[in-house]
């Protein structure tokens, strides 16, 4: 069984001047035009392709690859604006994804970014692009741990932090504590759970807790010193964002890291910078 809008493995049945013919289940034969076969293509194997209409609405295989797949949030840049339809954005595709009026929370423009799901309209079987975006997050209550990494969508800024989509799924709040720069609507950034609220709401970090953080962030430090002949020109007095640019971390963060490893006379402080001392016992779980 084929899926529109997702990769699928599939069999051809036969060949034409137009391309391969693949198996597509229910939905019947589903051409792939010539110009995506693989060159090494062997008859014998089943082909990796994504499945959408094209500007006929006939239903196509490609062997390229989408910015996002149905189900997916991403953000994406609008290209066009139909007085009539819509907004229309590039997602990887010769055909670009519509965006209807009904779609949107406001007015775009040409060269905006939008975040955006994509989905599969059920009213048509098209593969549209929705900025509603509430209505598309998972109603389940999200099963994350505090301190669990995760990955996560920045969708707009508030007072309080940055609104995010969790894992392709859940609403979450990235807060201004501890932010060394400010983030741009569209970043994909890598996190971790502060802990999950009553009601499903998740506050979000970019550091892990704790002793997880320290010992993790340690064992780095001590790499970057050993890569680097021993030496590095970081310490206690860096700015914030010199050392989020290195280690994404914040300062708070690098500071425990080097205070643990200092009283594990892991480090001499050079002042400016600092210098790593051998210590043939040490591990960063000490």
């Amino acid at each position: 069984m084929a899926f529109i809008g997702q990769r699928n493995l599939l069999s051809a049945i036969r060949e034409s001047a137009s391309g391969l013919h693949l198996d597509g289940g229910k939905l019947g034969e589903i051409l792939l035009p010539g110009r995506y076969i693989p060159r090494d293509w062997n008859p014998s194997e089943k082909l990796d392709v994504f499945i959408y209409r094209d500007s006929e609405d006939r239903l196509v295989a490609t062997t390229e690859k989408p910015f996002a797949m149905v189900g997916d949030f991403a953000s994406l840049r609008v290209v066009s604006v139909n007085e009539k339809v819509g907004a229309f954005l590039d997602w990887g595709l010769p055909k670009d994804l519509l965006l209807p009026f009904r779609e949107q929370n406001g007015p775009v423009r040409v060269g905006q970014r939008v975040v955006a799901c994509v989905c599969l309209d059920a009213k048509t079987d098209r593969i549209i692009a929705s900025a509603r975006l509430n209505r598309h997050l998972s109603a389940d209550t999200p099963a994350y741990q505090d301190g669990a990494p995760v990955t996560f969508l920045i969708t707009g800024r508030t007072p309080l932090g940055y609104s995010a989509i969790v894992q392709n799924a859940h609403r979450g709040l990235l807060y201004h504590d501890n932010l060394a720069a400010s983030l741009e609507v569209g970043q994909v950034v890598k996190g971790f759970v502060r802990t999950v609220r009553p009601g499903g709401k998740i506050d979000l970090s970019l550091d892990a807790a704790g002793y997880q953080r320290v010992a993790g962030l340690a064992g780095r430090i001590v790499e970057a010193l050993q890569r680097n002949g021993g030496e590095l020109h970081f310490d206690d007095d860096s700015s914030p964002i010199a050392i989020r640019e290195a280690f994404g971390v914040s300062k708070s963060a690098f500071k425990q890291a080097l205070g643990k490893l200092y009283k594990q006379r892991r480090i001499r402080f050079e002042r400016p910078g600092i210098r790593l001392l051998e210590n043939d016992n040490w591990s960063p779980g000490q």
